[in-house]
């Protein structure tokens, strides 16, 4: 069951339609968890901060579709599964690795493999990480500071995965092909 409605840029209180606007245009749609998010200018706007700053770091385009992903995954969100494997597919990853996440398996390629493995660790130990698992993360080739980033991915994908699992937001008919089902 669907607990708030849908916004629109017309429908959306006021506050909401400048960041409204602004993501529609950066991603040629308005996805439903944004529209759900519009039902609070407090979340909203905490999301599109996190948002733009996550998208600005050091991580391209494909990583962080791992990351968030990953995220999806851990936290068995079925509307941000199937945003973060239908953006994956768009940035060029192998659909063997987005599966593979998507299965809670690791990718094969290795600097993914450590960025899904981190951010799945960070996420089940509640930060509570090894210093192993910090080492296979900077052997892969990432600097120890882009943990950093990895915790602002989780918090962004978090507010995302969290509010659509409570508002029964559904899921774009553009995206159900990747949508996955929990128990």
């Amino acid at each position: 069951m669907q607990r708030f409605p849908l916004h629109t840029v017309a429908s959306a209180p006021e506050a909401c339609k400048p960041a409204l606007q602004a993501l529609e245009q950066k991603l040629g749609f308005l996805p439903n968890a944004i529209a759900t998010m519009a039902n609070s200018p407090t979340l909203l706007s905490a999301f599109v901060g996190a948002f733009g700053s996550f998208h600005g770091g050091s991580f391209n385009a494909a990583e962080r579709q791992v990351l968030l992903l990953t995220n999806a995954v851990t936290i068995k969100c079925p509307w941000t599964i199937a945003v973060h494997s239908t953006f994956a597919i768009e940035e060029g990853m192998a659909e063997s690795e987005i599966n593979a996440i998507r299965q809670g398996k690791l990718p094969m390629d290795p600097k993914y493999a450590a960025l899904s493995a981190l951010t799945r660790a960070l996420i089940e130990k509640r930060g509570n990480v090894s210093e192993a698992e910090i080492a296979r993360f900077t052997a892969a080739g990432y600097a120890e500071t882009q943990i950093l980033e990895v915790v602002a991915g989780i918090g962004v994908s978090t507010m995302a995965a969290t509010t659509t699992n409570l508002a029964g937001t559904p899921i774009e008919d553009r995206l159900k092909s990747h949508a996955t089902a929990f128990a």
